[in-house]
């Protein structure tokens, strides 16, 4: 991987967002059926926070009783609140034309561990430390970073 390359070389595109609106049951389905870990919040296209899969079963954990496959008895929380009531702001982001780098900086320095990727305003990507994983992984030898 180059580390120098753009983040838009490497961050996922093909988004799936809440709205601040929507209940935390459509959040739960989403996780669930699309194997993500972060969903972006958005109001048009403008990105107002971020919620990660352990957001929401932190706080779900108060009050629910886990069962063994993941599941979980109280599904009043999950209907009677919202993504805005749970999701992060103050958010860190990168732009499309942002170093690589920069993003790997950001992840070490902080818990994060995906940024929004914001152009003009507009969310336009989102970068994991799995999208960079992912990266090193299917680099050829002489692209691997030592």
């Amino acid at each position: 991987m180059n580390v120098l390359a753009p983040v838009s070389s490497i961050m996922t595109t093909k988004l799936i967002t809440v709205n601040p609106e929507d209940k935390l049951a459509v959040v739960d389905q989403l996780f669930k059926d699309n194997n993500i870990h972060h969903l972006p919040v958005v109001r048009y296209t403008n990105i107002v926070g971020i919620i990660s899969k352990i957001d929401l079963y932190h706080f779900l954990k108060g009050v629910t009783n886990f069962q063994k496959d993941g599941s979980y008895l109280n599904k009043n929380r999950l209907s009677n609140y919202t993504a805005e009531d749970i999701m992060t702001t103050g958010l860190g982001k990168l732009e499309s034309t942002d170093r690589i780098n920069v993003a790997l900086e950001v992840f070490k320095q902080n818990l994060f561990h995906a940024l929004p990727v914001v152009d003009e305003g507009e969310l336009v990507g989102i970068v994991t430390t799995h999208d960079i994983i992912c990266s090193l992984a299917d680099a050829t030898p002489e692209m691997k970073v030592y």
